[in-house]
């Protein structure tokens, strides 16, 4: 069935993309120095900070990549989204106040005043590059997948291309306030597009929880799953998936960079909790369609072909154009969140550095000369995806190679005080070279272990690294001392957190996210 794309989808779109347009020039027009593109000024308020990292961390590789596994594997999936009310938490708790009491500008700066520039040059040129070739580059992929179904004659090469300027113009000129402002627009039409879609599906299942789990497989809605699942067995939701989270919200640069523009401590840890309460719509809104569609559309192939069959086959003229408009805001906010947290990676950690009498003019230049430089890469890359299988397989293997010696650092780190530079640098090097081992092992069927158990592997084995190396090359007394205020402590719980009212205790708002969390298990064991 071909889609039926009217003038009132065509202008829906077009309104969107000349209002972000606009938001992204007229915040760009205010923007006076690097701060001011890298961080907003550090003056985002929670509001808009819970929005963004929702818009953000919900991409059409979400849209696209959680529905077809749903259709596909079933909704265990889910527990990547809903799950990460857990990191979430320990982001609030612990690292929320170290990062903003240290005045970062850029996550791997914490890896240098924790132990030295070594491990922060590693981490940020590994983060450049899943920056723009997973993630951004998945997005544009996702988001072209779908376009193309819509516009057939348009080459997928062609929209990949047209989505990078156009979301590198505004993310250029408007820097991080202008990536959050348009993302609190997308997360309301995200919300929004999505909202009716699966309304639609689920009354052509008369609104019958019943009819629904009648019409899937057996174990369809179970996230408990056997040791030798291919989509995520037992061991891998305990031991992958809570660290995927974790790397994810707590020490990604596209994430945590809207936490290190916020006003103060309060505002991050309000916004965070937002965040992961929207964190649960993902399970009503992309995956439970995604099951619907068995019934509804059985025939379908490629996994990743789902969500643009629901949407051609569910609605009608008009609401095309809305999702369409829901779906590109999904691709444009991830897209510039890495887009600018890969520039300010760039410019912070390795230009300036080398160039520290930079002007503010200067530092603007670099930053944006970089984001067109890096959009660029990522559109070249994206068509390429499409060798590599299903969408979501080809972003968990991936972050699965690099992701598990960066846990260590930042998750034993901060607790071993005699932790030191070697021990992290040689950690680095040895988690991602055994990361990309286990990965070709896989491929080749030598090592047929699921990735996400491969997590649990390699960061057991990281963590002895980084101990026995760190052991064999203790660091003086004194520079134990220094390293104190990067070190958890427990006053980091209640930092900016006295005499707060108690339905503004983020502590409260924490219990409250852990218990939906443990809710879903019982519901979906």
């Amino acid at each position: 069935m071909n889609p039926q794309i009217g003038n009132l989808d065509i202008s829906i779109i077009f309104i969107y993309f000349l209002v972000v347009l606009t938001i992204g020039f007229l915040v760009g027009r205010k923007a006076k120095t690097g701060e001011d593109l890298f961080l907003g000024g550090r003056s985002l308020t929670w509001g808009f900070i819970g929005l963004s990292l929702f818009a953000s961390n919900i991409s059409s590789t979400t849209l696209v990549g959680l529905a077809g596994a749903a259709y596909t594997t079933g909704i265990v999936q889910s527990v990547y989204e809903w799950g990460t009310a857990i990191p979430f938490a320990i982001l609030a708790f612990i690292y929320v106040p170290l990062y903003l009491k240290s005045k970062i500008t850029t996550i791997p700066e914490y890896l240098e005043l924790r132990f030295d520039y070594r491990s922060r040059n590693f981490f940020s040129a590994l983060t450049i590059i899943a920056s723009i070739m997973i993630d951004t580059a998945g997005s544009l992929y996702a988001g072209a997948l779908v376009i193309q179904v819509f516009f057939p004659s348009i080459e997928l090469w062609q929209t990949c291309y047209f989505l990078a300027i156009i979301t590198g113009l505004y993310t250029a000129f408007g820097g991080l306030k202008a990536v959050v402002y348009t993302d609190a627009l997308q997360a309301v039409i995200l919300i929004l597009g999505c909202g009716i879609l699966s309304y639609l599906l689920f009354q052509e299942l008369d609104f019958s929880w019943a009819n629904l789990v009648a019409s899937v497989p057996e174990g369809h809605f179970s996230v408990i799953r056997p040791i030798d699942d291919e989509s995520l067995p037992w061991p891998g939701l305990i031991l992958g998936v809570p660290m995927l989270g974790f790397w994810y919200v707590a020490t990604n640069q596209y994430i945590t960079q809207r936490i290190l523009g916020a006003q103060n401590i309060q505002h991050a840890r309000w916004g965070i909790m937002l965040a992961g309460l929207l964190k649960f719509l993902p399970l009503f809104l992309m995956v439970l369609p995604g099951a619907m569609a068995i019934s509804i559309y059985p025939n379908i192939v490629n996994s990743d072909m789902v969500f643009p069959t629901m949407v051609i086959n569910t609605l009608p003229a008009g609401l095309i154009g809305l999702v369409l408009a829901g779906l590109i805001s999904a691709i444009m906010s991830s897209i510039s969140s890495t887009l600018n947290s890969a520039s300010t990676l760039l410019v912070v950690d390795f230009v300036k550095p080398r160039k520290p009498n930079l002007t503010d003019k200067q530092t603007m230049n670099y930053s944006r000369l970089s984001t067109f430089i890096f959009m660029l890469i990522a559109a070249l890359w994206a068509p390429q995806i499409i060798n590599y299988g299903g969408l979501w397989t080809y972003l968990q293997q991936m972050y699965s190679i690099f992701v598990p010696p960066v846990i260590v650092l930042f998750g034993v780190g901060i607790f071993y005080k005699r932790g030191n530079g070697d021990g992290a640098f040689w950690t680095l090097i040895f988690g991602c070279a055994i990361g990309v081992l286990f990965f070709i092992l896989g491929i080749m069927d030598i090592w047929p272990i699921h990735y996400t158990i491969n997590i649990g592997i390699i960061v057991a084995l990281s963590t002895i690294v980084f101990m026995l190396v760190s052991s064999a090359t203790a660091t003086s007394r004194s520079h134990e001392k220094n390293i104190e205020p990067y070190l958890y402590s427990k006053e980091l719980i209640m930092t900016e957190n006295q005499g707060m009212v108690w339905y503004k205790d983020y502590r409260l708002h924490i219990t409250i996210l852990l218990s939906l969390v443990a809710l879903s298990y019982i519901i979906l064991r």
